[in-house]
């Protein structure tokens, strides 16, 4: 048992997919489970509007990162304002991320790395070495990695150190 203490934690709002994305995204990462299920009881479920019974929060942990997704109904959706960031070592990785998190959902409607899933959450998938071309020191070089970033939906490491160079 761990004694890390995670001070924030992102809660994520459904409208009534917060355990099938749970799942979903537990799937996806490696090292992730579902620690909790909570579920409307009756004066809860008067109090939401929301079915007796019915799932209410989904605690889970995504490569040792908690998470809580509420089924809170349709009054909050979700938007490329607030997106996850997966950081990605190698191009096999950024494949995998991108394919996994956007199958179903919506990976042409944002550019430079960004998708949004099934369920309308935004990610980012990146390359750590975007990172590091970008902090180089060298304006010019971040400059033209920039430029092939914004040319890019999913990013290509080697498109983007072929900028570098």
């Amino acid at each position: 048992m761990s004694n890390r203490f995670q001070r924030i934690t992102p809660f994520l709002w459904f409208n009534e997919e917060a355990e099938q994305a749970a799942h979903y995204y537990v799937s996806v990462f490696e090292h992730s489970r579902i620690r909790a299920v909570t579920h409307y009881d009756g004066d809860t479920a008067n109090a939401a509007g929301r079915p007796t019974g019915s799932v209410m929060t989904v605690a889970f942990e995504l490569d040792g990162q908690d998470f809580t997704a509420l089924n809170g109904g349709p009054a909050f959706a979700f938007n490329p304002a607030i997106s996850l960031v997966v950081n990605c070592r190698t191009q096999d990785e950024v494949d995998y991320f991108w394919n996994a998190l956007s199958k179903g959902g919506n990976p042409a409607a944002q550019q430079c790395g960004w998708l949004q899933d099934r369920f309308g959450v935004s990610w980012q998938v990146v390359p750590v070495q975007l990172i590091e071309l970008l902090a180089s020191g060298d304006a010019r070089k971040a400059q033209r990695v920039m430029k092939a970033v914004l040319s890019m939906k999913k990013l290509d490491v080697d498109v983007l150190q072929e900028a570098a160079a």
